[in-house]
């Protein structure tokens, strides 16, 4: 099952070290939207999402967002933000996560992807030997067929975290 780890395991996307990852030499990062950086129902970035994602792009980054949403939902998150986004990503399959990849001009081992969930998220950033990190979910409120995959997941962190000590 090592396939559905993450690189990383993070609280929330205010808590990763960026600057260490452009250290080691990481050019572009895709986040998922939902419960990634937004909670599920939120239509806009915060003012906090805002100004981490412009600190990004001043540390040298390139950004995407790569959701499994409509087009109608990511394009209106993205209003603010003003990055690349592909919506209808059909993660965890690897195609739009690749076109991501080539719109911010980085290469797989210098890519990270930043998502809420091992079978779509992790999944296709493993797959393509990206940098995983996986953050916890912003809230509770869910559609039914994630509900249902979180109790398989929160096993799989179980282990991940007893095989990582």
């Amino acid at each position: 099952m090592e396939w559905l780890y993450p690189d990383e395991y993070i609280k929330t996307i205010f808590d990763i070290d960026y600057e260490r990852l452009f250290r080691e030499g990481y050019k572009g990062i895709m986040f998922d939207i939902d419960n990634t950086v937004a909670a599920f129902d939120q239509a806009y970035p915060t003012k906090e999402v805002i100004a981490l994602f412009e600190q990004l792009r001043v540390l040298g980054f390139e950004l995407a967002l790569v959701s499994n949403n409509n087009a109608t939902r990511v394009n209106k998150y993205n209003e603010k933000l003003k990055i690349h986004a592909f919506p209808r990503a059909i993660k965890p399959l690897t195609m739009n996560l690749k076109k991501a990849m080539n719109s911010m001009g980085s290469i797989n081992e210098q890519t990270v992807f930043v998502g809420d969930q091992l079978f779509t998220d992790v999944w296709a950033g493993n797959a393509l030997k990206f940098h995983t990190i996986l953050v916890k979910p912003i809230q509770d409120k869910e559609q039914l067929i994630t509900r249902v995959k979180r109790g398989v997941e929160r096993q799989l962190i179980k282990r991940y975290l007893k095989n990582k000590t």
